[in-house]
C-alpha cells in the first residue's frame, strides 16, 4: 500500500511514497520513516532512509518479517527542519498496534528537540552516529541511543589519526588545526572535545562556522589560506561538503589534509566536487559495497522484484545506503531481542524496544550470520553505555571510489566518558532527573 507522507506538498509527494504494508493489521511492527527527500540535504536523507527501508523490505520478503511480525513504515518529510521533525514525530508516534517502535531522526537538531518528548512517550530514539553525545549515559537518557560511535569519540579519533600522520601525538604540539563546521547544533558538537585536546596536545585550534546550507564559503576559505593550518576538519552536511572541497582546491589547500566527519564522507559529497575531491579523507563507521551477503539479499529479494527505494541503481551499496542498512540491522536486532524477552510473534511496545536496544550484542559471530561482517563494527550496548562501540575507520577518495586506509581505531574513552558523565549530570540537575541505577536495571 502506498501512502503520501506527512508534511510533503503535492509537488513532492511522488518523491516520498511509501511501500508500507497496511497499518490496520495487528501483527505488525511500525517504524516511522521520518527523513528528507527534498532540499540541500536530500542525498543523505534519501540514502540513509532508503537503506533502512530496503532492509526492512528484505526481511519482510525473505523472512516474513521478524518471527512472523511484518515490519511496516510510513514516510514523513522533515526537510531536515526541527519543527517539521517534531511534527512528523507527533503524527507517527501512535501508528501501528503498539505505536512507533523507534525513531531515527537523522538530525542532531531534531534529536535534541525529541529528547524530552520521546522519553515521556517511552519511544526510543536511535541517533546512530549523531545527536547529543552525552546521551551515551543511559542512566540519565534511558530512551536516547547515540549508537555505534558518537561525535566526541570521532573527534578524539580524528586527532589520533592526525597525530599518526605526523609521526606521533607529541608532533601535534604547535600545529594548527581548523574546524570548518555547519553552523548548527550538529556542527558545534565536537568543539568541546577538540578544545580539551588542544590543551592536552598543544595544537592551536580555530573554529570557523559556515551558515546553512553551506553553498557560500569564500570568506571562510580565505581565512583558512591566511591561517595556513596543518589540518582542516570538515564537519559538513549536504551541499556544504563539495562546496568546501572545491574551495580548498581553489586556494591550493591539499585535500589529503582535509579530514571529514562521517556526514561529509559519502559519494554524494565528493562526486559533485569532481577532481577537487581526490585525496580527501573522511571518517566512517560503516563500509560501502554491494558484495556483502546482506546487500546481495536486498538485491535478490527487493530490487530484483522492482521494490527497491532507488531508481538510480548507482546509489545501491553507497556509503549512505549501507549506513541505512546498518540502521536497519540495529533496529531489527533490537526488535528480535525484545521479542525474545517479551514474546515472539507479536509486536512490541516502545518501552520493550528500549530494553531490546539496551541489550544489543552484535558480535563478530552475529555479524557473520547477518551477512554484515566488515560493514559495521561489533556493537554491545548496556544501561550505562548507549554508544556501544566508539570505533572509527578512515577512508580516502581516489577520484572514483572510497578506499579504506585504516583499521577500526579506538577513541580516547577516558576523556570521552568523563565529558559524557559530566554533561549528563548537568542535564540531570537542570531537569530534576534522578539517574537510573544501572546495577539493578
Amino acid at each position: 500500500m502506498k501512502r503520501t507522507p506527512f508534511g510533503v506538498t503535492a509537488a513532492f509527494a511522488a518523491l516520498a511514497l511509501s511501500a508500507a504494508l497496511p497499518a490496520t493489521a495487528q501483527n505488525e511492527q511500525f517504524v516511522p520513516a521520518n527523513f528528507y527527500w527534498v532540499g540541500p540535504y536530500a542525498p543523505g536523507g534519501s540514502g540513509f532512509g532508503g537503506g533502512l527501508i530496503d532492509y526492512m523490505a528484505m526481511l519482510n520478503e525473505r523472512d516474513g518479517g521478524i518471527n512472523g511480525v511484518k515490519l511496516t513504515w510510513e514516510k514523513c518529510e522533515t526537510e531536515y527542519n526541527n519543527a517539521r521533525g517534531v511534527e512528523c514525530y507527533e503524527r507517527s508516534k501512535k501508528k501501528g498496534p503498539t505505536g512507533a517502535t523507534v525513531v531515527h531522526p537523522l538530525s542532531t537538531g531534531i534529536t535534541y528537540s525529541l529528547i524530552e518528548k520521546a522519553t515521556a512517550d517511552k519511544i526510543p530514539v536511535i541517533s546512530m552516529g549523531y545527536g547529543r553525545t552525552s546521551a551515551a549515559d543511559g542512566r540519565v537518557f534511558p530512551y536516547i541511543f547515540p549508537l555505534i560511535t558518537t561525535y566526541w569519540s570521532q573527534a578524539t579519533v580524528m586527532v589520533k589519526f592526525m597525530g599518526q600522520k605526523l609521526g606521533g601525538m607529541d608532533k601535534l604540539k604547535g600545529k594548527k588545526i581548523v574546524l570548518v563546521y555547519h553552523d548548527s547544533a550538529y556542527g558545534k558538537e565536537p568543539i568541546p572535545v577538540l578544545t580539551d585536546m588542544s590543551k592536552e596536545y598543544g595544537y592551536d585550534l580555530t573554529t570557523i562556522a559556515v551558515p546553512h546550507p553551506g553553498n557560500e564559503q569564500q570568506s571562510q576559505w580565505l581565512q583558512i589560506r591566511q591561517i595556513k593550518p596543518d589540518f582542516v576538519i570538515l564537519w559538513g552536511w549536504g551541499v556544504m561538503n563539495p562546496t568546501a572541497l572545491k574551495a580548498a582546491a581553489k586556494i591550493g589547500y591539499p585535500r589529503d589534509h582535509v579530514i571529514g566527519v562521517w556526514w561529509s564522507g559519502a559519494e554524494e559529497d565528493v562526486l559533485p566536487a569532481g577532481s577537487a575531491a581526490k585525496g580527501y579523507i573522511a571518517a566512517g563507521f560503516n563500509a560501502p559495497g554491494s558484495d556483502f551477503p546482506v546487500m546481495k539479499d536486498i538485491q535478490k529479494y527487493v530490487y530484483a522484484k522492482g521494490k527497491g527505494e532507488f531508481e538510480d541503481k548507482s546509489r545501491f551499496g553507497s556509503i549512505y545506503h549501507t549506513r541505512g542498512v546498518v540502521a536497519g540491522i540495529v533496529t531489527a536486532e533490537a526488535i528480535r531481542n525484545a521479542q525474545a524477552k517479551f514474546g515472539k510473534g507479536k509486536p512490541i511496545t516502545g518501552e520493550q524496544m528500549r530494553w531490546g536496544i539496551e541489550h544489543l550484542n552484535i558480535d563478530a559471530a552475529r555479524l557473520k550470520t547477518l551477512g554484515a561482517t566488515g560493514m559495521m563494527p561489533p556493537l554491545k550496548v548496556s544501561c550505562l553505555d548507549h554508544e556501544g562501540s566508539g570505533l572509527v575507520k578512515f577512508q580516502q577518495w581516489d577520484g572514483a571510489k572510497w578506499k579504506v586506509i585504516t583499521d577500526w581505531m579506538e577513541p580516547d574513552r577516558k576523556l570521552v566518558r568523563a565529558k559524557v558523565e559530566q554533561d549528563a549530570a548537568q542535564y540531570a540537575k537542570e531537569k530534576g532527573i534522578t539517574p537510573r541505577d544501572c546495577t539493578t536495571d
